[in-house]
């Protein structure tokens, strides 16, 4: 078997920092040592002095050639998990779609199948059931018990596409209650957006900012609240909010978590830092490359503040990326005129790491914070820990090496995804991934990449590690 030592950094988890060298023995981590401690193995030798030593992070929402709007992703699964592999992150969770219609097995069967043999990491599916009826509850507990998939994503958004009633939520929430898994949310209330959405078009607002304008922040928090009760009247079925945005949105999930509920949300890093006036409100038609559901919202309310503080008390349990790309040309452009035909999603996978770091750079987070946020937190959360997310003997040696002192400046002209604009265009993080490691595997290593299509291999994931 091959051995690698890493060697002199500070080790970073979410119970504390400590320096020890990392011995990995083939695809595990086989013993955490006191520094200068390590025996000779001739395997290969890495100096992290100086620097810090965080297991692979876990970007538990990516969508990877996801149809759209009339269009797909632009990241396939091979050029998104590249990305990702660039930016620290070594294990994603992306969403195999059921859509209204359409068997589960087969929307499981077709993901399956672009995945395979195409990935540079690790990577494992929720289920996305676009249809809830009888055989999609029962093929609910074929996927958790036969398929590692322990997590179902409903929508209150996109009638007609993806959208659950209110009876077909608490039907797959008795199942889910039943069977062990996760009910994921999309908490918007998509029939009331509808008619804002047709009530501007008619008056005219077509440009990109009004895609903010009519998701309004009261109908993501009327909807969280909406799926909290429903999780309630089916005996607290496990409920975890996807890319939460909204203050009021957060204050429910509080609310459910200080009564000692099994509610959990994430945010993303667009929610952190974007804002609807100075990115969806950019001249002409450039906001389209920043319109994503949930929206950005105003920079004139206190929703950026509030998520980093709930960050930092763990009513925000995980930072994800909702990683979902369009090219500006010919995708987002099938929007001209009419911004609710701009297909949604932001490109993020590769800049996940980097961006949560600067919130430790800026004081809002804790070196531990960070780490739990992008690697330790998912993995439990969706079954993957102690396989994933920390650095401890036996899990997969999947560690990064992070520069502290290093700089990243994000660009297009720079960056590994599949798109040809960057929504973080400029940005620059005081810190730098430096090594990436994938199961014992180097896939980064002084701005080279050394990662193979093929490398990652599909993950079955356990229940849920995080519940109260």
């Amino acid at each position: 078997m091959t051995t690698l030592l890493i060697k002199g950094g500070t080790v970073v988890g979410p119970s504390g920092t400590f320096a020890a060298d990392v011995l990995v023995d083939g695809e595990r981590i086989a013993a955490l040592m006191l520094p200068g401690t390590a025996p000779e193995t001739g395997g290969r030798v890495f100096d992290a002095a100086g620097k810090y030593v965080i297991p692979g992070g876990v970007d538990a929402h990516t969508h990877m050639e996801l149809p759209f709007g009339g269009t797909a992703a632009s990241d396939t699964f091979a050029t998104g998990t590249a990305a990702a592999a660039w930016g620290g992150t070594t294990t994603i969770i992306d969403f195999a779609v059921q859509r209204t219609g359409e068997s589960v097995q087969d929307g499981l069967a077709a993901w399956h199948a672009k995945a395979e043999g195409e990935c540079h990491v690790d990577y494992a599916f929720h289920q996305i059931l676009g249809g809830v009826d009888e055989a999609s509850l029962k093929a609910m507990d074929s996927l958790v018990a036969d398929e590692g998939i322990t997590s179902f994503k409903l929508f209150m958004a996109y009638p007609g596409v993806f959208y659950s009633d209110d009876g077909q939520i608490l039907r797959a929430m008795q199942k889910a209650r039943e069977n062990g898994a996760m009910i994921m949310m999309h908490a918007e209330n998509g029939p009331a957006i509808d008619v804002l959405v047709a009530q501007a078009l008619a008056r005219g607002e077509t440009d990109p900012i009004h895609h903010g304008l009519t998701r309004p922040a009261a109908l993501e928090t009327e909807a969280t609240s909406r799926a909290i009760y429903l999780a309630e009247v089916a005996r607290d079925t496990p409920l975890y909010i996807v890319h939460l945005s909204a203050s009021g949105a957060l204050e429910k999930v509080a609310e459910a978590r200080d009564a000692g509920r099994n509610v959990f949300a994430e945010t993303c890093p667009q929610y952190l830092y974007l804002t609807l006036e100075d990115q969806l409100g950019a001249p002409g038609f450039e906001g389209a490359k920043w319109v994503c559901s949930t929206p950005l919202r105003s920079k004139h309310e206190p929703h950026a503040r509030d998520l980093w503080q709930g960050l930092r008390t763990n009513d925000l349990a995980v930072v994800s990326t909702d990683h979902c790309p369009f090219c500006f040309k010919d995708q987002k452009e099938l929007g001209l005129g009419d911004f609710s035909r701009i297909p949604n999603g932001i490109g993020s996978v590769e800049h996940r790491v980097d961006l949560l770091y600067q919130g430790v750079v800026d004081g809002k987070l804790s070196l531990e914070r960070w780490v739990e946020t992008i690697a330790t937190t998912p993995a439990r959360m969706f079954g993957l820990y102690p396989r994933k997310g920390v650095i401890a003997p036996g899990s997969d040696a999947d560690i990064v090496v992070y520069d502290p002192d290093g700089r990243t400046r994000i660009s297009a002209e720079t960056h590994h995804m599949n798109m040809d604009h960057s929504a973080w265009e400029g940005f620059e993080i005081a810190g730098k991934v430096d090594t990436v490691i994938s199961r014992g595997t180097v896939l980064l290593e002084n701005g080279t990449f050394h990662g193979r299509r093929g490398h990652g291999r599909y993950v079955r994931r356990g229940l849920s590690q995080y519940l109260v």
